[in-house]
C-alpha cells in the first residue's frame, strides 16, 4: 500500500484543450452573472478594506502624525484584498516592484511602512495560494526534487538562529533573534515565489501579457530616469554638485529628483549615481541588467513583430539609461548580457531576426551617441579608470580572504551582513555576494546555498530543453541563462536585492511551468488541425454528393 502511494502523482488539475464553441444564450446570461456577482463580491471586499483600514489609520494618525496614518491605511487595504484576490495581488506585486522607490519617498516620505509595502502584497498572496493548493490538492512547494535542498538549508539557517543569534542576545540594545529572523526572510523569504508564478500562469496568453508588461515597465521607467537626467543636467534639479568634499562622492537623500530615491550628481568631478525609480543607484543598476535579459527575450521571441519592435525599443532604453545612470556594473554587463544570450540562446545564426534588430539597435544607440558624445566618453572614461584602480577580481578575492579568515563554522549569525536587518542590531557590510553568505552562515551555509541553486540550475534548464514550441523554447533560453547567471554571480549582491531577489525565484518558477503551458497549446493546435481535416472532409463530401446529384439529372 504505501509503495503504490509513494509512486502517485499529485498534480494540478487537468485543463482539457478545447477549442471553444460559440456560446449559447443561456451560457452568455450565466456568464453576465456570474461576472456581476464578481463585481459585487469585489465591490464588497473593498468597501470593507477601506472601512477596516481608515479606522486603523486613524489610530496611526492620532499616534504617529499623517506618514502613520497614511501608511497604515494603505497597508490595511493592501493586505486584506491580496488575501481574497492572490492572482491579482501578485500581478499588482510585479507592477509596483519598478516604482517602489519613487512611492517610498514621494508618498510615503521614507516611512519604514512603505518600504515593506511590496510585502504586503506578497505575503497574503501567499496564503492565498496556499488556500488554493489546499483546495485543489495540489503541492504548494515545488518541485519536488528542489525541495530537499531547500529544507536542508531552512533546517540549518534554524539551527544558526538557535546556536549564534541566540547567544548573542546579552548584547546591549540588540535584538539579535529578530536580526536573524529577518536576515532569514531576505535570505530565503522570497523562495516561495516559484510556487506563485508556477500557478500564475496558466496560458500562452497569461505568459505574453507578463513578457510584454516587464518590457512596458522597462521603457517606462528608463523614460523617468532620463526625464531625472535632463532635470539634473539642466539645473531644475540642484543634485549633489553645491556639496563639498566626499559629500560630492555620496548618494544623498535630501538631493533626490523627481522619482526614485538618493542620488549623486557632481558633474565637476565626473561623479554620476542616478537611482531611476528605485530607492537607490545600486537597485536601479540590478533593474537595468535584469531588463537586459526580459528586453532581449521579447525582441527575439515574441511572435508578434510590433512585439518584437517594442522589445527592441526596450533594449535601446536600457543601454541608453546604462550610460547615463553612471552605474559601471550596468554599463559593463548589459552589452556583456546581450552577447552571452545572442550566443546561447542561438540567435546569432537566427539571420531574420537576428540581422533587423542588430540594425535597428546600431541606429537607435548610433543616434544617441551622436547626441550624447561627451556623456558616453565620460561614462566610459570613468567605468575603465575605477576598473584599473580595482580590478573586480582583486576585489572579490579581497573580500573573500577577508572573510574566511574571520568566519567561525556556522558563522557570525544571520542577519549580521544584511544591511536592511540592522534595525535590530548591529550589522557588516560585505560587498559580495558568496563571502557575505559565508560571515553570516558559514561554509555548511554557503555549501547547501551553492547546492540549491545548482539544482534549481539544472530543474530550469531540463525544462526549458523539454519545449518544443520555438517561440516558448527562445523565451526559456533567455530566463535561463538570467537563472545561470545570478546563481553564480558573487560581485556585490544581487540576490539580497530589489529587484532581482524577486525576478529570480519567480522567473524560476516560470520556467517551470512552461512545459506544461507547451502541452496544452500543442493539443489546442492538434485539435484545430483535426476539426479542420474533418470540417474539410465534410465539405468535400458534400461537393461530391451534389456531383452525383447533378450527373443523374
Amino acid at each position: 500500500m504505501s509503495l503504490a502511494r509513494s509512486k502517485t502523482k499529485i498534480q494540478e488539475p487537468p485543463i482539457t484543450p478545447t477549442v471553444p464553441s460559440p456560446p449559447t444564450k443561456k451560457e452568455l446570461a450565466a456568464q453576465k452573472r456570474k461576472a456581476a456577482s464578481d463585481r459585487s463580491a469585489f465591490i464588497a471586499a473593498a468597501a470593507q478594506a477601506i472601512g477596516i483600514g481608515a479606522v486603523l489609520g486613524g489610530i496611526g494618525f492620532a499616534v504617529g502624525g499623517d506618514k502613520a496614518g497614511l501608511g497604515g491605511f494603505v497597508a490595511t487595504v493592501i493586505l486584506l484584498l491580496s488575501s481574497q484576490y492572490p492572482r491579482q495581488a501578485i500581478w499588482a506585486f510585479l507592477m509596483f516592484l519598478p516604482i517602489s522607490g519613487t512611492v517610498t519617498y514621494s508618498v510615503g516620505g521614507g516611512s519604514p511602512l512603505f518600504q515593506l509595502a511590496k510585502d504586503a502584497f506578497y505575503i497574503p498572496a501567499l496564503f492565498g495560494f496556499y488556500k488554493y493548493c489546499q483546495r485543489e490538492r495540489v503541492p504548494f512547494l515545488l518541485p519536488k526534487k528542489f525541495l530537499p535542498w531547500v529544507y536542508a538549508l531552512l533546517g540549518y539557517c534554524v539551527l544558526v538562529i538557535a546556536a549564534v543569534n541566540a547567544t548573542q542576545a546579552s548584547a546591549p540594545g540588540e535584538k539579535p533573534i529578530l536580526l536573524g529572523l529577518l536576515g532569514l526572510k531576505v535570505f530565503m523569504g522570497y523562495i516561495p515565489l516559484i510556487t506563485c508564478a508556477y500557478y500564475l500562469i496558466r496560458s500562452k496568453k497569461e505568459f505574453l501579457f507578463l513578457t510584454r508588461s516587464h518590457v512596458i515597465f522597462a521603457i517606462v521607467c528608463c523614460a523617468l530616469c532620463f526625464i531625472q537626467y535632463s532635470m539634473l543636467q539642466s539645473g531644475r534639479c540642484e543634485g549633489t554638485r553645491n556639496l563639498v568634499g566626499a559629500d560630492l562622492f555620496k548618494a544623498n537623500l535630501d538631493a533626490r529628483c523627481f522619482v526614485g530615491g538618493s542620488l549623486a550628481f557632481s558633474p565637476q568631478v565626473n561623479m554620476i549615481r542616478l537611482p531611476g525609480t528605485f530607492v537607490s543607484p545600486w537597485h536601479w543598476a540590478w533593474f537595468m541588467i535584469s531588463n537586459a535579459f526580459f528586453t532581449f527575450a521579447t525582441a527575439f521571441s515574441d511572435p508578434s513583430p510590433l512585439w518584437r519592435i517594442m522589445g527592441l525599443g526596450g533594449m535601446a532604453s536600457v543601454f541608453v539609461c546604462a550610460v547615463i545612470s553612471g552605474q559601471r556594473i550596468a554599463l559593463i554587463l548589459v552589452p556583456i548580457i546581450t552577447v552571452i544570450l545572442l550566443v546561447l540562446t542561438g540567435q546569432l545564426t537566427n539571420l531574420k531576426r537576428f540581422i533587423p534588430i542588430a540594425i535597428g539597435l546600431a541606429i537607435l544607440l548610433g543616434g544617441a551617441m551622436t547626441m550624447y558624445p561627451d556623456v558616453v566618453q565620460e561614462r566610459w572614461d570613468s567605468t575603465v579608470s575605477r576598473w584599473n584602480a580595482s580590478p573586480p577580481t582583486e576585489f572579490i578575492a579581497a573580500q573573500a580572504a577577508h572573510t574566511a579568515d574571520r568566519t567561525t563554522l556556522l558563522g557570525g549569525g544571520l542577519g549580521r551582513a544584511t544591511n536592511s536587518a540592522r534595525t535590530f542590531g548591529k550589522t557588516t557590510l560585505i560587498e559580495t555576494w558568496f563571502p557575505k553568505i559565508l560571515y553570516e552562515v558559514g561554509w555548511p551555509g554557503l555549501i547547501l546555498f551553492l547546492l540549491m541553486v545548482t539544482a534549481l540550475t539544472v530543474l530550469t534548464f531540463k525544462a526549458y530543453r523539454s519545449v518544443r514550441d520555438r517561440n516558448f523554447r527562445s523565451f526559456g533560453a533567455c530566463f535561463w541563462v538570467f537563472i545561470l547567471i545570478i546563481s553564480y554571480q558573487t560581485y556585490w549582491y544581487p540576490l539580497d536585492t530589489d529587484p532581482v531577489a524577486i525576478y529570480y525565484w519567480f522567473f524560476a518558477g516560470v520556467l517551470l511551468r512552461l512545459p506544461e503551458i507547451d502541452k496544452r497549446e500543442s493539443l489546442e493546435a492538434d485539435i484545430l488541425a483535426q476539426q479542420a481535416e474533418q470540417n474539410s472532409k465534410k465539405k468535400r463530401g458534400k461537393k461530391k454528393g451534389k456531383a452525383k446529384t447533378r450527373k443523374r439529372r
